[in-house]
């Protein structure tokens, strides 16, 4: 069994794209009362949310439970809709040595759009199950994004 590994989903997005890409690069602070699954958050180092050298402590509900753990913004490429993360420390660090996450806003050429994440990871042993869970937190929060984006 392998140690490192790739998941990903995408789910089709009603709001426009550039909308909805900018509310992770404008209200990432806002999430916890916005994503059901986002219990809270607070930034840990750095004294702003939105830049690369900022991390944030959060509490999200993974599988039912409440896991907590570190995340910082990697790299955020505006052009092409997509933002680098890493989850680290806390309750993750148990499972995990490497949990690295793509975010991207995905335009069509038939004007729809949608939002994919991937995630790289690389568990600590096999016994380890790969990270099903965090998957099924990402799709739930990707569209709860666009319900808050359509109501606002």
């Amino acid at each position: 069994m392998a140690l490192t590994g790739k998941l990903s989903v995408e789910a089709p997005i009603q709001t426009p794209p550039a909308k909805y890409f900018n509310i992770f690069i404008t209200q990432f602070h806002d999430f916890h009362s916005i994503c059901e699954r986002i219990h809270e958050g607070e930034i840990h180092e750095g004294d702003d949310w939105h830049v690369t050298d900022s991390v944030k402590n959060w509490t999200i509900n993974i599988d039912g439970k409440p896991i907590k753990l570190k995340e910082k913004m990697e790299k955020i490429e505006k052009a092409n809709k997509s933002i680098t993360y890493k989850f680290f420390d806390g309750d993750i660090s148990k499972n995990y040595k490497v949990f690295e996450f793509l975010l991207q806003v995905i335009e069509q050429n038939d004007g729809s759009a949608s939002c994919k994440i991937t995630i790289e990871y690389e568990k600590i042993n096999e016994n380890v199950e790969a990270p099903y869970g965090f998957l099924e937190f990402f799709d739930k929060c990707l569209k709860d994004i666009d319900s808050h984006l359509l109501k606002a």
